[in-house]
């Protein structure tokens, strides 16, 4: 039964409903080996063992699960005893992984309710769990997951779907319902809002309107979440193949500008023009190279994401009185050292940004060896496709980045031509093109970086 000290923000559960193998869809010849592997066994060991969480969800969909997680009642140590390739992990929530090769099984134990705060649950002043390695019972541990839809429990005893919170019904309506009191559980875990959105934008689910309320007036919650642990999560937002819609919808619910302050309140100044068209059409890009299968990097969409902040901070500098190059150079330092207080960028990804922004005036030198020299640069490829996105956006010269597509299918002999200086007394025809206007501002050859 469940435990009747259940926190009063909890909701009165339903009666819990098991779905027999006809009634779903779930074959064991969808599951990963290694993950019945872990099942049988500690279910030969007299333990209880279910697949939980996102794997199920999947499943029902008709989808292959990314991972594949297992919830039994045996707790971490009885777990590594079963299984001689075991590690323990975490000490925010307990965890065993069971290595098969390259693949890793994440086995938890039945969640308890915890009657009080004690040194194995502990919370914050804003209500925020630290630290959750209480124990409890199926039933108790339903209420410690987060949507109903990811509370569904697959028993390898049977292979039947215990419901104890109506996630079939809300998987079958495709809506993202919290369970328990929305509130107490993004107070709970803030970063729950963000795992609202992208289960949402994945499955193409609609949020429950209550979910949808409390995130509206607990967005600023998500500002307590240590950085680090936000870079993860914006890793896992826009490098899925939903960035575009991902985007949105954070906007919406006033999250993005949790993760990137500095961009929204150049959005809030330019919201029907550029930066927003850089930004669209980056994220499309980022988008459209996952669905063919290309490799994405998340510099270049975080360069993407600051470079507007960068280039706003530099023309302030330099209106100062600051030469271009410092007033880049340090608008650059600010605008990174201010992120990674929001989102805690890596040095490799800062330095792979820094590289990006510094070689966009260097396109602008098409005489003599100075293009041959640029081409060589390690971060060549991504500066050109960041010109590329400028161009098509109203942020650069599009003949000066066809001028670069040119040169780098022209054989030798003709980069040659393509780099000589023009004849005495004749200007070149970049000189004479008028420059485009970025962000509505002056952007002669020399002037961004």
């Amino acid at each position: 039964m469940i435990n009747s000290a259940r926190n009063e923000a909890e909701p009165v559960a339903p009666k819990v409903r098991i779905y027999s193998r006809p009634e779903h869809n779930i074959s064991r010849a969808q599951i990963s080996e290694s993950a019945l592997k872990v099942l049988y066994k500690l279910q030969k060991e007299g333990y209880s063992a279910y697949l939980v969480g996102g794997c199920v969800r999947d499943l029902l969909l008709g989808r292959e699960p990314k991972d594949f997680d297992v919830v039994t009642n045996a707790d971490p140590e009885q777990v590594r005893k079963v299984f001689r390739n075991c590690r323990l992990i975490g000490r925010r929530f307990r965890l065993a992984h069971v290595h098969f090769g390259r693949e890793v099984i994440e086995v938890a134990t039945f969640r308890g309710a915890g009657e009080e705060q004690n040194d194995k649950q502990v919370l914050n002043k804003e209500g925020r769990l630290l630290r959750d390695n209480v124990y409890g019972t199926i039933e108790e541990d339903v209420w410690r997951r987060d949507f109903t839809v990811n509370a569904l429990y697959y028993n390898i005893k049977d292979f039947s779907v215990v419901d104890f919170v109506g996630g079939m019904a809300d998987h079958k309506a495709a809506e993202l319902k919290l369970i328990g009191d929305p509130d107490t559980r993004f107070r709970e875990d803030p970063v729950r809002m963000l795992r609202a959105v992208r289960f949402a934008v994945k499955l193409g689910f609609k949020l429950h309107p209550d979910c949808e309320k409390s995130m509206h007036k607990v967005a600023e919650l998500l500002s307590s979440i240590p950085s680090a642990r936000l870079y993860d999560e914006t890793l896992k937002l826009f490098m899925s193949g939903y960035a575009l819609q991902t985007f949105e919808m954070l906007r919406h619910y006033g999250l993005f500008q949790v993760l990137f302050p500095a961009t929204e309140n150049c959005l809030s100044i330019e919201e029907n023009g550029f930066p927003r068209l850089l930004l669209i059409k980056a994220l499309e890009n980022s988008d459209n190279r996952i669905a063919d299968g290309k490799t994405v990097t998340a510099y270049f969409l975080f360069a993407a994401f600051l470079w507007e902040p960068v280039q706003m901070r530099a023309k302030e500098k330099m209106a100062k009185g600051l030469i271009e190059f410092m007033a880049y150079q340090e608008a650059a330092n600010e605008v990174i050292a201010m992120q990674v207080k929001s989102t805690a960028l890596p040095r490799h990804i800062t330095m792979a940004m820094r590289e990006v922004w510094s070689l966009q005036p260097k396109f602008n030198a098409r005489v003599g060896s100075k293009p041959s020299r640029l081409i060589t640069h390690p971060r060549f490829r991504a500066g050109y496709d960041f010109l590329l996105l400028r161009a098509e956006t109203g942020g650069a010269d599009p003949e000066l980045a066809q001028w670069w597509s040119k040169y780098q299918a022209a054989n030798e002999n003709e980069q040659r031509k393509m780099t000589q200086p023009p004849r005495k007394g004749q200007a070149s025809k970049s000189r004479r093109r008028r420059p485009p206007r970025e962000n509505g501002k002056d952007t002669t050859p020399g002037k961004d970086v």
